[in-house]
């Protein structure tokens, strides 16, 4: 059943990077944006993710948290999160259990082959548990800002 926008999101926890375990319920409270990435360590999902650690202080402001989704393993989102000085935590969703809640796993075309993979997308949460915001079928150009200039927008509701 897809999520709709001002109902609640199923909780979930999941392995994340820095030895954590993040439970969307245990959120509550802040705004949450969760965004979902095909590939640790490629091009379009370093920029992604180095523009939301660059806005890192104004999602604060916000009172907005920022995770990171991807169908990577833990070891591959530590080396990523790493690497690029994330300052945020990264899911590992082998199993897409993340992925599967959110509907983001679609049918691709690469070099003329089809298969499954991780749509980019974003979702905002609101302080109740509550889908606020979507994108799917994301270009990262200007994408945190809009998903920023929302969390803005939203806290101040």
């Amino acid at each position: 059943m897809p999520l709709e926008l001002g109902q609640p999101i199923p909780d979930f926890s999941a392995t994340a990077t820095g030895d954590t375990t993040i439970t969307l319920s245990e959120l509550r409270g802040q705004q949450v944006v969760i965004y979902f990435y095909p590939k640790a360590s490629t091009p379009g999902c370093t920029t992604e993710g180095g523009d939301f650690r660059d806005r890192k202080a104004a999602f604060d402001a916000a009172n907005t948290v920022v995770i990171g989704v991807s169908r990577d393993g833990l070891r591959a989102q530590e080396n990523f999160k790493t690497k690029q000085d994330f300052n945020f935590e990264l899911i590992s969703d082998k199993d897409e259990t993340v992925c599967q809640l959110f509907d983001v796993i679609k049918l691709k075309k690469m070099y003329g082959k089809e298969h499954l993979g991780v749509e980019r997308s974003t979702f905002l949460v609101d302080r109740d548990g509550k889908l606020a915001q979507e994108w799917r079928g994301v270009k990262v150009p200007g994408h945190a800002e809009e998903v920023l200039a929302a969390a803005q927008a939203l806290n101040n509701q």
